[in-house]
């Protein structure tokens, strides 16, 4: 009996093991963590394009591609090297700026004239770097235009002949509103115009009747020129007339080869707001993590996963076209970090395409960054770059085991960072944590793109919410 009672108890243990996991932890380490090879981490030297298969057989959806990648209109299909030092650089502009807004002390000065659907997305180094871009026809005849998508701004604009001061260098032809037969002036007594103030921080001015627009940015680019309408369209199936948007004449900055701007904002003159009655400010988007595959940009519900876990939309401060999230907690390789609500709640934090590195608060990233380092502790430390102050070298490595970091949000979501989520890559030998800490406490965490990469990233303006799912460009 005594022997039957051993093998019972020893049963018992095995399955307690089998259940649990009794293997020193083993288990637990390879659900909280990413191994993958190092050579991952590199640029593909692929000169092939891959397409999202969402792209291509979702009605409302267009191409996104990286800016410097083999995908791109801009590149000829041959990949090009971004100054990353640049990038960041510019990161830093932009994010000054949010935070500059979200602090109300931009002046808001008189500037003179002195249904569903995706589109691909790539990456830019415009307006602070790291944005991406879509392909959108403007105009009749249709003008192709490759755009950068921007949910950090609202007012949609393009170059535009004459270049009455400058115009930067871009790829494709200015557009040329005196050879569109469906493109016409926003008069300055109008709606729209008395609304520029919101959706640019600048309110309009006149000349001769019509109505003048300007809008600065934090790297110091500007667009300024007529407030116009005109026939948009983003697919064969989804044309819209008489949208508004910026006719630059005057036009400076880095933005490297591309027409303008999709403005994917909260403010009533944004795209996402002038295509409501078929879309009902709907959006999605796959931002693209190799250079050599494009993402999606969907206008619309047609193909949202049905995994998407939904966070409410939290406003910052009152008119701000930012969409505002409530962050709950971080966790680093499946244990939560120490960090007091208050650390989060108090400056509050916003979600933002534009922005490549995320922004926490001192408190936060101090927690974050202890907790990585402590678990990435067998992979020699190298010198920092710019905001990045946590770099390992990885150039004696085959595989790299890394700790999974999971964002949750107020409603439940909790978003798991894909493994290209937590890097951002000089070179093997200097591989850093993708995150900075805010120079202040009261400054909004920002929860940027290179956070973003794979995921599938919904954005329900009438219903409130933001939402993701894993696996999104696939």
């Amino acid at each position: 009996m005594s022997i039957n009672r051993n093998l019972l108890n020893i049963i018992i243990i095995l399955c307690i093991c089998l259940n649990l996991g009794c293997n020193d932890g083993a288990q637990e380490r390879e659900t909280d963590s990413h191994t993958i090879q190092v050579s991952s981490l590199l640029p593909s030297s692929s000169s092939s394009c891959v397409l999202s298969p969402r792209a291509s057989t979702t009605k409302s959806s267009l191409h996104v591609t990286h800016r410097h990648g083999t995908c791109s209109r801009l590149n000829n299909g041959k990949a090009t090297s971004p100054d990353h030092v640049e990038i960041l650089r510019l990161d830093q502009a932009r994010v000054n700026s949010i935070h500059s807004k979200l602090s109300k002390k931009l002046a808001t000065d008189h500037v003179s004239e002195s249904k569903s659907t995706d589109l691909p997305a790539k990456d830019g180094s415009t307006l602070g770097s790291g944005n991406y871009i879509v392909t959108v026809g403007l105009g009749t005849p249709k003008n192709d235009l490759s755009l950068i998508f921007d949910t950090g701004s609202d007012l949609t604009w393009t170059q535009c002949q004459p270049c009455v001061r400058t115009c930067y260098d871009q790829k494709e032809p200015i557009f040329n509103p005196s050879k569109s037969t469906s493109y016409y002036n926003v008069s300055c007594s109008s709606a729209a115009c008395g609304s520029l103030s919101s959706a640019t921080g600048n309110a309009g001015s006149c000349s001769a009747s019509n109505c003048i627009y300007g809008i600065q940015y934090g790297d110091q680019s500007f667009s300024v020129g007529f407030l116009a309408k005109e026939k948009f369209t983003l697919t064969n199936s989804d044309v819209f007339d008489g949208v508004y948007f910026g006719c630059g004449e005057n036009n400076q900055g880095l933005f490297t080869g591309v027409a303008g701007l999709l403005g994917l904002g909260r403010d009533k003159l944004s795209f996402p707001s002038q295509t409501a009655t078929a879309y009902n400010k709907i959006f999605s988007y796959c931002l693209p993590s190799s250079a050599s595959y494009t993402g999606h940009l969907t206008f619309g519900s047609a193909g949202i996963s049905r995994s998407v876990k939904f966070t409410p939309i939290s406003t910052i401060t009152d008119g701000t076209s930012f969409y505002g999230l409530n962050i709950v907690a971080i966790t680093v390789g499946g244990q939560k970090l120490p960090i007091p609500s208050t650390v989060f709640s108090t400056p509050g934090a916003l979600i933002d395409s534009g922005t490549v590195i995320t922004r926490l608060p001192p408190k936060a990233y101090a927690a974050l960054r202890s907790s990585f380092k402590a678990k990435m502790s067998k992979y020699p430390t190298t010198s920092g770059v710019s905001i990045l102050d946590t770099c390992f070298d990885l150039s004696g490595f085959k595989t790299v085991t890394i700790p999974k970091v999971a964002f949750s949000f107020s409603g439940g979501a909790v978003v798991e960072l894909g493994s290209k989520g937590i890097f951002y890559v000089f070179k093997i030998s200097q591989v850093c944590l993708a995150f900075a800490g805010n120079s202040d406490d009261s400054n909004a965490a920002i929860f940027g793109n290179v956070q973003q990469q794979t995921l599938e990233v919904v954005y329900d303006g009438a219903g409130g919410r933001v939402g993701f799912a894993p696996n999104g460009c696939s």
